[in-house]
């Protein structure tokens, strides 16, 4: 690919995407100081992750519209300028309700930038190249993943937790640049339609309430919430089917292909998002590892996935994708049934096995799954199918944290999280496998219904 336009929004897309995820994932290493110093229980200290995926997941289904509207790349440089200052604001944070507030910055920064970025690749490249392009912003995800734990873990360890969040701030400057300087186009594929503010309205409440409802589901509000936010989502689905201009086309999910991913993708990331959270405490609580330490093996998956994904993304440019996400998920199945029985005494070389299972399996499901997504709308549903996956994939995530939450805060109490505690720390894990293992299978069932659709993919260039 020559260094053309379509090279440079690839370009930019690897960057945002990187630097966005490399601070998103190296948080986990963090995550014990910062409960530290600010004196967080077990239950407070998972929102530190949760609180951000939660806000993104609220955020997404109105940054698809509105960035159709107003511009992708304008959406894009919004939403970066946003997470740059939420980032900033962690920096300068004081006490935990300050650090959790910027992390909500992040969050929404993060909901514009997540969809801007895929529905402008998507929309700049030639649908051929499609799934190789994914494949490259997909890299920069693993990359940064892969990276991520290393450089954290040692700022952490040598500089204190802040020190992650300094380190970005000059990359999201130069993306912001580079947006501006090297793209003078934008698109815009809704540009005549109303914003559906009460549709926002009643997704965003009742998105909020089933999630945090979800994490507290042992209490009496906790099942409250959770019941109130599942009805009004089925009330948004139906509203938004009513609406001529809406915030989601729910008229897509007729598309079977479209469904199935959404729904694997969905069971993908529920399943597996917490597993790094998991590790991460099994190498410093159970095991007595430093951030530096666990940061170094935690590399393993993410290393692996940022190899596997440019490839996986030009096979299924050729291939079915939704056979390689099948096959995917049915790898990424065998790493948690491994991690189902992991303790004090599970072998190093088997926790890395386990750990390039996963690898291998999410990146070949990942990339795929996402051209299965993007390529079974029309090209003016982009910025939706966009929004559609980041929705997906944060809700999911979100959903799984929350379960690692509703686990350990059911085996632990309110608790702090320590090596006093390994035993119980270790139980709660292995109880959360074992219920992963299960939406894994899942998820691999929705992408063989998937497969056996008559619905065709989108191959026509926008």
């Amino acid at each position: 690919m020559k260094f053309d336009s379509e090279t440079s929004v690839v370009l930019v897309s690897f960057l945002t995407s990187f630097f966005a995820v490399f601070l998103a994932a190296g948080i986990v290493i963090g995550v014990p100081s910062i409960a530290s110093e600010f004196g967080m229980n077990n239950v407070v200290q998972n929102w530190i992750i949760t609180i951000a995926l939660l806000v993104v997941a609220i955020f997404t289904l109105p940054a698809g519209q509105l960035s159709g509207k107003f511009g992708v790349k304008k959406s894009l440089v919004i939403g970066v300028l946003i997470f740059l200052v939420g980032s900033i604001g962690a920096c300068l944070s004081f006490s935990a309700e300050s650090f959790l507030f910027f992390r909500v910055i992040q969050g929404i920064g993060g909901a514009f930038s997540n969809v801007a970025s895929m529905a402008m690749v998507v929309q700049a490249i030639n649908p051929k190249n499609r799934g190789k392009a994914l494949g490259f912003t997909v890299t920069g995800v693993y990359l940064a993943g892969s990276l991520s734990p290393v450089i954290c873990g040692f700022l952490v360890y040598n500089l204190g937790w802040r020190a992650m969040f300094y380190f970005t701030i000059p990359f999201f400057v130069v993306c912001i640049a580079l947006m501006i300087l090297k793209i003078p186009g934008d698109w815009k594929t809704y540009e005549n339609d109303k914003i559906d503010t009460l549709g926002y309205l009643i997704y965003g409440i009742g998105i909020l309430l089933f999630i945090y409802g979800f994490t507290s589901l042992m209490t009496g509000i906790g099942k409250i919430s959770v019941a109130i936010g599942f009805i009004l989502l089925l009330v948004f689905a139906y509203y938004e089917t009513r609406v001529n201009s809406p915030a989601f086309n729910m008229r897509l999910f007729k598309n079977m292909k479209f469904t199935s991913s959404n729904i694997a993708a969905l069971c993908s990331y529920l399943a597996i998002a917490s597993l790094t959270t998991i590790l991460n405490y099994h190498f410093q609580y159970v095991r007595g590892w430093n951030a530096q330490m666990a940061g170094l093996i935690l590399i393993v998956t993410p290393i692996i996935m940022a190899i596997m994904a440019p490839n996986s993304g030009r096979l299924s440019d050729r291939i079915h994708p939704q056979k390689l996400a099948a096959i995917g998920m049915a790898i990424a199945t065998l790493a948690l049934l491994i991690l189902i029985f992991l303790d004090a005494n599970t072998p190093i070389w088997l926790i890395v096995i386990a750990m390039i299972f996963q690898g291998v399996g999410m990146g070949l499901f990942t990339t795929p799954n996402t051209n299965a997504i993007m390529s079974s709308v029309p090209p003016k549903e982009t910025p939706n199918a966009s929004a559609a996956q980041s929705a997906m994939r944060t809700i999911g995530q979100t959903m799984s944290l929350g379960l690692l939450t509703l686990v350990f805060a059911w085996i632990m109490g309110s608790l702090k999280l320590s090596s006093h505690y390994a035993g119980m720390v270790v139980q709660a894990s292995q109880i959360v496998c074992i219920i992963c293992t299960i939406i894994c299978v899942v998820a691999i069932f929705a992408s063989l219904v998937g497969i056996r659709s008559k619905d065709e993919f989108n191959t026509k260039a926008s």
